[in-house]
């Protein structure tokens, strides 16, 4: 029913009617009366009894539609040219136009059959029949074309009738042939861009990089084949404009009747409304567009955030991993490299975290419609950056303090050990005479200059300065070396004590007080666990 109804409402073309126009049983000329209405001429035909009614309708009804409402609603005029028929003929075609004239009419003009006889009868019969043409308006019967001259200016005629007006049947169908093809080309065209934009509106945009590359490449494409449709059309369009002009072109004396001036208005509103289709077009797809490239550059930007975030991770995850702090220089500086190693391999991912979540915020600064699920991902790669930044240093410099500890430490037990050895091979034959002990004084003297050097600072200070980083082991290592310095200290204390009696040269002999054996440089002096 829908097809039937489209059918029904759409209007004649040309092309439906075209071997009806050729047999030019009716012409619009292009001419018009003195106020501007249309003629539409019916030439002498032979058959045109025999036309069938639906043709006649046809052409008839396709003639009128022509020329604009303006002109239509001030009636048409049409000259019947019957000078070389019969009475009859006459007579046929008043009422053939009579009963299926689809438009307005103003004036009916007939030449009548110029033989003397067919003259007469047509006089006779125009008044007898007059009422059964059913015609509201008047038939004037004329014997020539001056006659007509009186009533139609020259110059809005054709030649067959008296005329100057230039009119070319077959040009004239394939003008109107043409502009309604380039009518219907324009309304495809609109359709078909309508149609792609409401595709491009209903799209959903892909959640991955290949889908969104794959989407904006096959809209690139279509849109590239509706423009070249377009510019086919503007051409289209400026060729027909052109070869409607062209009898103006070329003389400067012709002048456009008013159905060609009509013509060039038509082309002229036509090009116009591609035009503006053209406009809405192109401002429609650059939205689109950059909404397809901006989908892209998410997708990308989710796709590396998602890379990187997980490179991160696991730099994250290796630094935690990191919570030892040695207990020993040895085991420090081992760590130590091994937290360069780490620092070195983060590199890489920290400068694409950072160069990531720059193009981010450009992406932000540049008005990108995912500015809500950009700006979140940059804000979480600089502060995973700055954290392993942070937690960086903090290692540093827990390790930093650990290796001056352990060093510490070990000056201290090498000092103690040294000392030992030092007491341990003062010969106890030697002290005993006033030479020897003052030898054994000076040495001992000499070593325990070297004490501020070597020694640790004392408990408190100690452990203020190490407290970050004092575990249980340390903390028990370092009360061992210093209860041991405390231990060497006496030692030292007692053995000056020794000497300087046995340098007075007291008249009994001191026994030099001989380091325990446990004591030696060769083995390690027992735990004391008696607190510093």
């Amino acid at each position: 029913t829908d097809e039937i109804m489209q059918q029904e409402i759409r209007p004649l073309v040309a092309v439906d009617i075209i071997e009806q126009l050729h047999r030019q049983f009716a012409i619009l000329s292009g001419g018009r009366g003195k106020d501007g209405a249309p003629i539409i001429t019916f030439p002498e035909f032979a058959g045109f009894s025999d036309i069938p009614d639906e043709d006649f309708l046809n052409v008839v009804t396709y003639l009128t539609s022509i020329p604009s409402l303006e002109a239509a609603s001030i009636g048409f005029i049409i000259i019947i040219d019957r000078r070389r028929d019969k009475w009859s003929a006459v007579k046929a075609s008043l009422t053939r136009i009579a009963g299926a004239f689809p438009g307005n009419l103003q004036l009916v003009f007939v030449l009548r059959p110029s033989r003397f006889i067919q003259r007469t009868i047509a006089d006779i019969g125009i008044k007898l029949y007059r009422d059964d043409f059913k015609m509201k308006v008047p038939i004037i019967m004329l014997n020539s074309v001056s006659d007509l001259h009186g009533y139609i200016d020259k110059s809005q005629l054709t030649r067959e009738l008296g005329g100057t007006l230039e009119y070319g049947h077959s040009q004239w169908i394939h003008h109107r042939t043409a502009i309604e093809n380039f009518a219907m080309t324009v309304k495809t065209t609109a359709q078909m861009l309508q149609t792609f934009g409401t595709d491009l509106a209903e799209t959903e945009l892909p959640n991955d990089v290949q889908c969104t590359e794959e989407l904006l490449s096959a809209h690139t494409d279509h849109h590239s084949k509706l423009k070249d449709e377009l510019k086919l059309a503007v051409k289209q369009g400026a060729t027909l404009l052109t070869c409607i002009r062209e009898p103006v072109t070329r003389s400067a004396n012709s002048k456009l009747s008013p159905d060609e001036l009509e013509n060039v208005a038509t082309v002229e509103r036509l090009l116009a409304q591609l035009d503006e289709t053209e406009k809405a077009f192109d401002q429609f797809w650059t939205k689109h567009h950059l909404k397809l490239e901006q989908c892209l550059q998410l997708r990308h930007f989710e796709h590396d955030f998602r890379e990187v975030k997980l490179a991160l991770d696991n730099l994250m995850e290796g630094q935690a991993g990191f919570a030892d702090i040695g207990d020993s220089v040895t085991r420090v500086e081992h760590l130590l490299r091994e937290q360069k190693q780490l620092e070195e391999k983060g590199q890489e991912p920290l400068e694409k975290a950072q160069s990531l979540a720059l193009h981010g915020e450009q992406l932000i600064q540049n008005n990108h419609y995912a500015v809500d699920s950009i700006r979140p991902k940059c804000v979480e790669l600089r502060r995973i950056c700055d954290d392993f930044t942070n937690e960086t240093k903090k290692k540093y410099d827990i390790l930093g303090k650990s290796l001056e500890l352990h060093k510490q430490l070990d000056k201290a037990s090498q000092w103690c050990e040294a000392g030992i050895y030092l007491l341990a091979s003062q010969a106890v034959d030697k002290c005993q005479s006033q030479e020897g002990a003052e030898t054994a004084l000076v040495e001992i003297e000499k070593f325990l200059v070297t004490a501020k050097e070597h020694q640790l600072s004392n408990p408190k200070e100690f452990y203020n300065q190490f407290d970050m980083i004092l575990t249980p082991e340390i903390k028990a290592n370092a009360q061992r070396i210093l209860q041991k310095l405390e231990d060497v200290q006496e030692m030292f204390d007692k053995r000056q004590v020794s000497l300087k009696k046995l340098a007075a040269k007291q008249t009994r002999p001191v026994q030099p007080v001989a380091p325990h054996p446990e004591s030696s440089p060769k083995r390690a002096s027992p735990k004391i666990t008696r607190p510093a």
